[in-house]
């Protein structure tokens, strides 16, 4: 028998797994604040091992613009042989995780409505697939459902996406919410209280922002300093949401979204209109609509997406 000589191995020069784990995360979302949420942690933390990488390796891996972040040409080689490698390893991993005869299914959706819609609904999803193993994967960014990166999508846009099979779930609005505690009825008090924005991705065709409800509404617009620069602003809608919940002004919010907040009255749409802003797609690759699992998830959104309680209000 050869014997293995542990002598002869050379230790690995490697960061601290840690700063390469908060690196990746922060590179994927281009956020410390997205990234201390995916690894549990608080954006500092993450902040903190970014800046230890950096001066391990003696390079920027960041460009740290105002309120956000951009990759250098060093931090995406990095990102990209960091993902390569640690989606072997999950890959590797999961094997031994998980029993044989599970069924997993891996849903990405944007970030707000992963918080807001399918995680209050994973209770009722264990319930009705109680053989298959969920997996969420939350991103504002799309992911290539054609080459394996998630199995299925819901997914904000037209539908018609090549290679694609697509099924409108719903379609949704954007209204003016605000918490009652405002005492806010009539759009000539509207200049009264703070805007709350939330940011779009570029490509979104029909954001909901307030340029375009002040022109829908045939209202001017607030004078003086620019829209944005006078309210409140997130990254996160979500954010946004707890913003409004708590008192601090007026967000152009999802009726889908926020439709306990409004039936429980803890927010109220004071005037309008409901901004359209398309509607909700279930999406998967072409030829895998009908595998087993895949089905069932996708019967089980579109099942809970036609329920009453599940569409706006």
């Amino acid at each position: 028998m050869n014997e293995i000589d542990s002598s002869a191995r050379q230790p690995r020069r490697l960061p601290p797994l840690l700063a390469l784990r908060a690196f990746e995360a922060a590179a994927a979302h281009l956020s410390f604040q997205r990234a201390a949420l995916e690894l549990s942690v608080t954006p500092s933390a993450i902040s903190h091992q970014v800046r230890a990488l950096e001066d391990t390796l003696g390079q920027p891996l960041f460009r740290r613009l105002t309120r956000q972040l951009a990759l250098t040409p060093v931090g995406q080689r990095l990102f990209d042989d960091l993902r390569t490698g640690f989606d072997v390893l999950e890959a590797g991993v999961d094997k031994l995780r998980r029993p044989a005869a599970s069924q997993a299914v891996t849903l990405t959706t944007n970030t707000a409505f992963a918080a807001r819609w399918v995680l209050p609904r994973m209770a009722a999803f264990r319930e009705a697939c109680p053989g298959i193993e969920l997996r969420l994967h939350a991103s504002d960014t799309s992911v290539d459902l054609a080459r394996g990166d998630a199995d299925i999508a819901v997914r904000m846009g037209g539908g018609n996406w090549p290679g694609l099979v697509s099924r409108e779930l719903m379609s949704e609005r954007y209204a003016p919410l605000c918490s009652p505690m405002l005492g806010l009825r009539r759009t000539a008090d509207l200049p009264k209280h703070q805007l709350i924005h939330c940011d779009w991705q570029p490509q979104a065709t029909a954001p909901a922002v307030w340029p375009r409800w002040f022109r829908e509404a045939g209202i001017a617009p607030p004078r003086g300093r620019a829209m944005k620069a006078s309210g409140l602003s997130f990254s996160d809608e979500t954010h946004a949401m707890l913003a409004a919940l708590g008192g601090h002004g007026v967000a152009l919010l999802s009726l889908t979204l926020a439709a306990e907040e409004v039936r429980s009255g803890a927010l109220v749409q004071p005037f309008g209109p409901a901004l359209e802003t398309g509607s909700y797609f279930l999406a998967t690759a072409n030829g895998r609509e009908n595998e087993p699992a895949i089905r069932a998830v996708w019967d089980w959104i579109a099942t809970q997406a036609a329920a009453p309680e599940a569409r706006n209000v």
